[in-house]
C-alpha cells in the first residue's frame, strides 16, 4: 500500500513540475497501483545532431585545432567554416595525416611535414612522412623507413636501420614508441625495432591488415580488417561483432570527448561509449560509406569520408525539449492540415508536397493521443484546444461519407496541392469518392487499421480531455461506427454495399483458412470495439447482446494467438493488437475474460520486448504494472534523430546483429534496430528491417510524441529535473521549410457541434 501511495504522490509531483503549467485535467484512465517498474527522470542527455559537407574528392585526414576542424586530401588542407570548406593555406600537395600536438597543427604527407601555429604555416621537412605524434613530451615523426625526433628545427632519426616492412603509423604507449606495419606491431628500444616482445598472450587477428593505431590510457587500439585489436600490456584481444562492434572491417580510430572513442569502418562510423557501440551510417549521418579519419572536438565528431565530411555534434537535451522540437518541426515543414498530419514526398525540383495516405485519420489518432496525455500531465489549455480540434477532424472522417458509421481513411480538398495515394488495401486501386458539394474527396475501402486506431484514441480522449461539450460528440461518433459494424454483420460496408477488404470481424472471414493471420487479431479487435462502446456510449441491451454473440462465436478463445509468428510475420499487425489491448483491458471487468486477454498480451509482449520500442513497452507496463524494460524504452526515445528526413539506411552488412542474450526473436535471427539506425518510424514499421532505399521525404514524428507523453502520464518518465527553458523548449523561428501552407476550404461544422 505504501508503494502505491508513493507512486501516486510521484505522479502528482510529476504533473506539478511539468512545463511550469498547473495541472487541471482529472485523469480517469486506470494506472497501476504497485508497478514493478521504476520511474526514470527525464534527465539531461547529449542529443546527436548531424550535418554534412559533401566534396568531390576524398577527405583522408581530419584534426581539430583551436576549436576549428581542418581536413585534408589530395590537394592540401581545408578548414571548416559553417557548412563549407575553405582553403586553410599551407601545403598544396597531398596530405595523409593531420594531428594536433603540443599547441600546433601538424600535417604529414608524401611531399613533406608542416606545422601550423600562430596563424602561419612552416615547412619542417621536405621528405615523405606517414605520421606525426607526441612521445615523452616531444614531437616524433615517421617516414616509411625511419622514426625521427624533432630537436629544435631538425629531425633526428631514432632507429639505426631502415624499417622493413614499411612503417605506416606511430603511437606512444606505456612510455614506449610503437610503430605500425601492415601485419604487425613493433616498438623501438635502443634504436632497434622489437617485434618479439610486443605480446605474450594472444595475437592480431590471423592474416589481418592493420589500418591505424591509437594509445588510449591502458590500451593500444589497432583497427584491422577483421575487427578492432586491443593490446593491454602484452596481451592481445580483438573486439568483433560478438562484442558489439558494428562492422569489423575497421579503418581508423580516434579519442572522443567524454570517455569515449570513435572507430571508422569501410561502411560507417562507430562510437564506443559506456560499454555500447553506436552506429552511424550513410546517408543520415555520413556523406560516404568509407571512413578515412575521425577527430573530436568539444562534444563534436568530424568524420572524413571519400564523399566529404560528416559532423555529429552533441547538444544538451531533455526528452521534453525533443517533444517541443518535433512540434515545431510539424509546423515548419507544413505537415499539419485540417487537423491531420501528413508525411511529405520529395518533388522532382527538390521541393516537398504532402502525401495523403491510406491511413491519414489513423495517423492523426497518434498525434491526438500525444495531445491527450500532454494535457493530462500539464493542464495546458492550448494543448486541450488543439486536442479538441484534432478530435473534430477525426469525427469528421465519419460525417463526410454518406454511409452512417463508415469513416473515411483520408480527406482531400479538391484542388489543394497534395499527392494522393494511388493504391489501397491489398494493392487494389484507391477509392477517392467526391462529396455532393464537390469540395472534397474521401478515401474509401476503410480498413481495420483505421477502426482500431479510432477506438483506442477515442477512449483516451474521452477519459482525459473531453468535457461536457465533447463527450456527447465522442459518444455519437463511437455509437455510429459501432452500430454500423454490428448492424452490417460485423463488417464495414462501402458504397457498393460490399465489405471492405480488411475491416471484417465476421465469423466467415475470421474462420476462413485464407485469413488465419487475422483469426486472433480481428477477434481481439471486435471485443475491444464493444468494450470501448460500452464504456463511452453505455452498457445497452444491444451491446450486451453483441458481446454475447462474440463470446458464443468463441472470439475470446481466439484472442490468445493474436500475435502471429508463423508461417510469416507482419509488424504492423502488432500495432493493431496493442491498439486493441489497451481499451479492452482498461474496461473489461470479468475476471475470466481478463485472464484470457492478459495471457494474450503476455504472449505478445514476450515476442515484442527485445525490440525496446517505447510505445509497446509503455502500453504493456500501463496495463499490467509489470517490468517493461523502461530504461530501454527511454533510451529508444533518446535515440530518435532530430532530422525527420527519410534517408536510406543499410545495416545488413553489419557484424553485430545477433539477438542479445536473454531474449528470443521469434520471427527472425537478428536483433532489432533503433531510431538512430533506421530514422523516425511510426509504430507500424518493422524494427527488424535492415535496409531501406529512403527517398528523402519527410516522416511523421508523432510516434515519439505519443510515446513520450504517455510515458509522462503513467510515470514511466518523470518530469525533467530542471527549469532551464533552454533544456525544455525550442524557440519559434518562423521558418517555412517544407510543403506549401494549406489554402483550401475549412473543415465544416460537425453535425452536433455547438
Amino acid at each position: 500500500m505504501l508503494h502505491a501511495i508513493l507512486f501516486s504522490a510521484f505522479v502528482l509531483a510529476a504533473v506539478s513540475l511539468a512545463a511550469g503549467v498547473a495541472a487541471t485535467a482529472v485523469a480517469e484512465l486506470p494506472r497501476p497501483e504497485d508497478p514493478e517498474w521504476q520511474p526514470l527522470a527525464d534527465a539531461v542527455y547529449l542529443q546527436e545532431v548531424g550535418r554534412q559537407i559533401e566534396t568531390e574528392q576524398p577527405l583522408v585526414a581530419v584534426a581539430v585545432f583551436d576549436g576549428t576542424a581542418y581536413v585534408a586530401g589530395p590537394t592540401g588542407v581545408l578548414r571548416v567554416d559553417g557548412d563549407t570548406l575553405i582553403d586553410a593555406g599551407g601545403p598544396r600537395s597531398a596530405i595523409g595525416r593531420l594531428r594536433t600536438l603540443d599547441g600546433a597543427l601538424w600535417a604529414a604527407g608524401p611531399g613533406g611535414l608542416w606545422r601550423y601555429a600562430d596563424g602561419a604555416w612552416t615547412e619542417v621537412d621536405a621528405g615523405a612522412y606517414v605520421d606525426v605524434g607526441l612521445h615523452l613530451g616531444g614531437i616524433v615523426a615517421a617516414s616509411q623507413e625511419f622514426v625521427f625526433r624533432l630537436d629544435g628545427d631538425a629531425l633526428e632519426p631514432i632507429n639505426e636501420q631502415p624499417a622493413s616492412p614499411p612503417i605506416l603509423g606511430i603511437a606512444s604507449y606505456s612510455e614506449t614508441l610503437y610503430v605500425r606495419q601492415a601485419r604487425r606491431l613493433a616498438f623501438l628500444e635502443d634504436g632497434r625495432f622489437d617485434i618479439h616482445n610486443v605480446q605474450d598472450w594472444g595475437h592480431l587477428p590471423h592474416g589481418s591488415i592493420t589500418r591505424d593505431l591509437l594509445a588510449l590510457g591502458s590500451r593500444l587500439l589497432v583497427p584491422t580488417d577483421q575487427g578492432l585489436a586491443v593490446l593491454r600490456g602484452m596481451s592481445w584481444t580483438t573486439l568483433t561483432g560478438a562484442e558489439g562492434v558494428c562492422y569489423e572491417d575497421t579503418t581508423c580510430v580516434a579519442e572522443g570527448f567524454a570517455d569515449d572513442y570513435w572507430v571508422g569502418t569501410m561502411r560507417g562510423a562507430i562510437r564506443a561509449v559506456d560499454g555500447e557501440f553506436h552506429y552511424f551510417g550513410c546517408e543520415r549521418w555520413l556523406p560516404g560509406d568509407k571512413v578515412n579519419a575521425i577527430a573530436c572536438g568539444d562534444r563534436v565528431a568530424y568524420i572524413a569520408t571519400d564523399a566529404g565530411l560528416g559532423i555529429i555534434a552533441y547538444e544538451p537535451y531533455t526528452l521534453q525539449k525533443k517533444a517541443a522540437w518535433y512540434e515545431r518541426w510539424l509546423d515548419e515543414w507544413g505537415m499539419r492540415r485540417l487537423g491531420f498530419i501528413s508525411t511529405l514526398d520529395r518533388t522532382e525540383d527538390g521541393g516537398y508536397i504532402r502525401f495523403l495516405s491510406d491511413n491519414d485519420v489513423g495517423w492523426a489518432c497518434h498525434y491526438l493521443d500525444a495531445l491527450c496525455f500532454e494535457y493530462a500531465v500539464t493542464g495546458d489549455a492550448a494543448v486541450r484546444a488543439e486536442a479538441v480540434d484534432v478530435f473534430k477532424s477525426i469525427k469528421w472522417s465519419e460525417e463526410i461519407t454518406p454511409i452512417d458509421g463508415f469513416p473515411a481513411r483520408a480527406i482531400y480538398a479538391v484542388g489543394e496541392e497534395a499527392q494522393l495515394a494511388s493504391t489501397g488495401s491489398g494493392g487494389f486501386p484507391s477509392e477517392w469518392n467526391p462529396t455532393e458539394d464537390g469540395l472534397w474527396k474521401w478515401k474509401g475501402d476503410t480498413s481495420s487499421d483505421e477502426i482500431a486506431a479510432q477506438y483506442y484514441t477515442m477512449s483516451i480522449f474521452y477519459d482525459l480531455v473531453a468535457g461536457d461539450d465533447e463527450k456527447p460528440l465522442v459518444a455519437d461518433h463511437i455509437r455510429r461506427m459501432t452500430d454500423h459494424i454490428i448492424d452490417n454483420g460485423w463488417v464495414l460496408r462501402d458504397l457498393d454495399g460490399q465489405p471492405t477488404v480488411w475491416a471484417r470481424w465476421d465469423p466467415d472471414f475470421i474462420n476462413s483458412p485464407e485469413h488465419t493471420d487475422e483469426h486472433g487479431l480481428n477477434s481481439l479487435e471486435a471485443l475491444s470495439i464493444l468494450a470501448t462502446a460500452q464504456h463511452i456510449v453505455g452498457d445497452t441491451d444491444k451491446y450486451r447482446a453483441a458481446k454475447q454473440q462474440l463470446l458464443d462465436w468463441g472470439y475470446h478463445e481466439n484472442v490468445l494467438r493474436a500475435k502471429i509468428v508463423f508461417p510469416h510475420y507482419t509488424h504492423f499487425d502488432d500495432r493493431l493488437a496493442f491498439l486493441a489491448y489497451y481499451p479492452l483491458l482498461n474496461y473489461e471487468t470479468d475476471p475470466g475474460l481478463r485472464a484470457r486477454y492478459m495471457r494474450s498480451l503476455q504472449r505478445g509482449w514476450e515476442c515484442k520486448r527485445f525490440e525496446n520500442q517505447a510505445w509497446f513497452s509503455f502500453i504493456y507496463g500501463a496495463l499490467t504494472g509489470n517490468a517493461c524494460q523502461n530504461a530501454g524504452a527511454v533510451q529508444h526515445l533518446r535515440d530518435y534523430p532530430l532530422d525527420c528526413t527519410n534517408y536510406r539506411f543499410t545495416n545488413s552488412h553489419r557484424d553485430d546483429l545477433a539477438v542479445p542474450d536473454g531474449y528470443t526473436n521469434y520471427v527472425g535471427d537478428t536483433r532489432a534496430l533503433g531510431p538512430r539506425e533506421q530514422g523516425v518510424r511510426r509504430w507500424d514499421r518493422d524494427p527488424l528491417q535492415l535496409d531501406e532505399g529512403g527517398g528523402r521525404g519527410i516522416l511523421d514524428p508523432s510516434s515519439y510524441l505519443d510515446a513520450y507523453w504517455m510515458g509522462r502520464y503513467y510515470g514511466f518518465i518523470a518530469a525533467p529535473p530542471t527549469d532551464d527553458a533552454e533544456l525544455l523548449t525550442v524557440p519559434e523561428r518562423g521558418l517555412h521549410l517544407g510543403a506549401a501552407p494549406y489554402d483550401g476550404p475549412p473543415r465544416p461544422k460537425l453535425r452536433l457541434e455547438k
